[in-house]
Parts: C-alpha cells; structure tokens; sequence
C-alpha cells in the first residue's frame, strides 16, 4: 500500500512561498491504477517524486507498507528505492551508451549484495523482458538507433527489472504516437492487475482513461476523490 499523508511542500521565488503540495492525501493499495490529472504546473509531478522518495516533503508522511520513506537514512531511501520502486519519466533516460539489454540492467546497479545467481535471474528476466516489449531484434541497438516508442519500451523494460512494489510513470506518453502510447498504456494496466501499485500523472484524459481511477489536482490541491470511473 502507497500512502500520502497531509503532504505539503513549498518552494521560495523571490521571497515568497509557493506552494506545490497543499495537504496531499492519497492512497493505493495493491492492484491499483491510479492516473492524476490536471494541468502544467499544478504539482503532478513534484507528489510522484515524493511518493518515489526522491523529493522530502516539507510536511506529511509517505509511506509503502510500513516503510516511512522520510524517517529513514537516504542511504537506506536509495536502496529501498531501488529494490521496491520502477520509474518511467516522458524523456525515458537511457544511458546514451550502452544498448538495450545493458539500458535494461541497470536498474539491478544499486542493489547491494547481489549474488551471482541473482545476477543470471535478473538477465534472463531483462531478456524475457525485452522479449515481452517486442525489443529482441533491438537487443544490442544504442538508444539513439531506436525509435522513440523502442526507447520508452525499453525504458518500462528497466522499470519493471527488479519486480517493483510500486510503478510511478511521468507522463510517459508525452513524446509517443497513438500506436505506441497504447501499448505502454496496456503494460501499465497489466501490471496492476496482476498485483502492482501504478501511480501515473498526464494531462491527457485518454490516457488516464486506462486507470481504474482519476484523480483531479489543481494548485497543488487534490480537488476530487479517488473515484471509479
């Protein structure tokens, strides 16, 4: 289960406070495909990173489980991160060069203690993986002879690599076609369903139309309740 609790967070512009989180609550339980819409600006973005652990909150709780990600070390953040949670961001990230199995693998490089025999699960789970997203021909392709849809492909591929608790997704449609947006739509709704967490933010209600509920924030603000639609 993903919790937010009373989140806030605030920034400083010439000497005043900007607020991008206001009392943010939200919660997913397991199986859940959460999509958060609303416009450019509205703290979309900076709630998925401190649901991800990547931005302190000011104020509130996050919590996965009964893990508290902000009352732990950051040493220990980064290593929770990286074992319980996938992230796939608009402008994909790819190491400019390494290919596409090694783009892959690189979301096992900062787990700590990995065995050898784990190491040879995680590549034969890459290549199942690389298979499953239709990018086996593309295996040892750096990311700039793929196009842009192999890229986000490749992209969802590392997310899921370690089998994450939680799926975070930045407007990961936002460069993609009709064709292509679809498919990362439906391998985020399979995830769900077959028992993951998927937090996504986009403007586009099409999108968000895969979830199996929509949020509405605006002004940092979560105007509607989790509502099935």
């Amino acid at each position: 289960m993903l919790q937010l609790d009373r989140v806030q967070k605030t920034y400083t512009y010439k000497k005043q406070q900007i607020y991008a989180l206001r009392q943010v609550t939200l919660q997913l339980d397991r199986g859940s495909f959460v999509a958060v819409c609303g416009p450019s600006g509205c703290g979309k973005s900076t709630m998925l990173f401190a649901a991800g652990g990547l931005l302190r909150p000011d104020d509130g709780i996050v919590k996965i489980d009964e893990t508290n990600l902000y009352a732990i070390s950051a040493e220990q953040r980064a290593q929770y991160r990286a074992a319980e949670i996938g992230f796939v961001f608009q402008q994909f990230h790819l190491v400019p060069y390494l290919n596409v199995l090694d783009n892959v693998l690189t979301a096992s490089l900062a787990l700590e203690g990995i065995h050898r025999q784990i190491k040879i699960d995680l590549r034969d789970r890459a290549l199942e993986l690389i298979e499953r997203f239709r990018l086996t021909d593309r295996l040892s392709h750096v990311p700039s002879k793929l196009s842009t849809g192999e890229r986000q492909r490749a992209a969802l591929a590392r997310a899921l690599l370690n089998q994450p608790r939680l799926l975070l997704a930045d407007e990961p449609t936002g460069n993609l076609d009709d064709k292509n947006t679809e498919v990362v739509c439906q391998h985020l709704a399979e995830y769900a369903a077959n028992g993951g967490m998927v937090l996504l933010v986009t403007h586009d209600l099409r999108v968000a139309s895969y979830a199996d509920n929509i949020v509405q924030m605006s002004d940092g603000t979560i105007l509607a309740d989790i509502a099935d639609i």
